[in-house]
């Protein structure tokens, strides 16, 4: 288990993480995939990185909408492991048709 992050990290990661926002001790962002199909695509791509890092967020979707919530439950808060996952995730959006 890694420790949960200090206030001033967490604005740091935060600062290098855009469009990601901090909701007390997770992290949340929303992506439009343009279609319930994409959203979908996403989803299974968000759900094959989560398992390769053994980090898995919560997952929202609504037709073309996703949203993700990051957070180390085992920790009680945020850690590295949630800005990293956060990260992979924007590689994914940035990859993905239609990036982020």
């Amino acid at each position: 288990m890694k420790p949960t992050l200090t206030e001033d990290r967490i604005a740091e990661r935060l600062a290098g993480a855009p469009g990601w926002t901090r909701a007390g001790g997770t992290l949340v962002r929303t992506y439009d995939r343009g279609d319930f199909a994409g959203a979908m695509r996403f989803v299974n791509a968000v759900a094959a990185a989560a398992n390769a890092a053994n980090h898995h967020p919560d997952i929202a979707i609504s037709w073309s909408r996703v949203g993700l919530t990051l957070t180390s439950h085992d920790a009680g808060g945020l850690t590295d492991r949630d800005f990293d996952l956060a990260a992979a995730i924007d590689r994914l959006a940035a990859e993905a048709e239609g990036g982020p």
